[in-house]
């Protein structure tokens, strides 16, 4: 199967006002096979939407007409198409309100097209996953087995001994691999609406899971930290 097998025929909407980022992206975009749209505006965006439901939504936030946080929430409304949104600022509160807003994931300028092809190909694979659930009943990470049917993890075939808790953390970051999972949706999936803001509950239960895969938080080879934000498990499975 070669590398554009897996994308052709899928719609991907650009709505960026900057000439230079549309040309790099229509560059890199249809270089891996991907069908491409583009918009200048917000207004223009929504319309392209609407017309030709594309299956992913690149969002610049900077746009000459409208909010592109304000469009995010509106097209929230009425369409689940996942959204990517660039910034260009790296900051933890804006992060955090623009995944609470209803965006998949983010990207801030400057940005490489590894990074962007990466984030892409992520969400697109949920999408799919949600169109299609999985059945799977073991997860395989390299020397790590998440086996869910038992409720047991195994690392270099010995048990792991978690908790309730922690197995639950663990199995939900492992379900959603490379996917930015954000403090509040880990919170209450796990604890329940009523702890959407204990964030310490996260760094205390993560902090020892890690400990129990002797994953080192400055090079994990688990779970990665967005600081302020949430966490990625970026192991890939085997």
């Amino acid at each position: 199967m070669n590398a554009q097998s897996s994308t052709v025929g899928t719609r991907i909407l650009v709505i960026d006002d900057e000439p230079q980022i549309r040309r790099f992206m229509r560059a890199s975009l249809t270089a891996e096979g991907y069908i491409y749209l583009e918009a200048a505006t917000a207004e223009q965006g929504i319309k392209q939407i609407t017309s030709q439901n594309p299956h992913l939504v690149i969002l610049d936030l900077g746009l000459p007409d409208a909010d592109g946080y304000e469009v995010m929430q509106k097209l929230r409304e009425w369409s689940q198409v996942p959204v990517l949104v660039l910034t260009a600022r790296d900051d933890e509160l804006q992060k955090v309100k623009l995944l609470e807003g209803g965006a998949n994931d983010y990207l801030t300028k400057p940005f490489g097209i590894r990074e962007l092809m990466a984030r892409i190909h992520v969400l697109l694979r949920d999408l799919s996953d949600q169109q299609q659930p999985s059945a799977e009943t073991q997860f395989h990470f390299g020397e790590l087995l998440i086996d869910r049917e038992q409720h047991k993890v195994f690392l270099q075939n010995e048990v792991i001994n978690l908790s309730r808790k922690e197995y639950a953390l663990l199995d939900f970051l492992a379900s959603h691999p490379q996917k930015l999972v954000t403090q509040q949706q880990l919170l209450e999936k796990i604890w329940g609406h009523t702890h959407h803001e204990d964030t310490h509950y996260l760094r205390i239960f993560v902090s020892q899971i890690r400990k129990k895969l002797k994953d080192d938080p400055a090079h994990p080879q688990y779970i990665e930290t967005e600081p302020g934000v949430g966490y990625r498990f970026i192991a890939q499975k085997s």
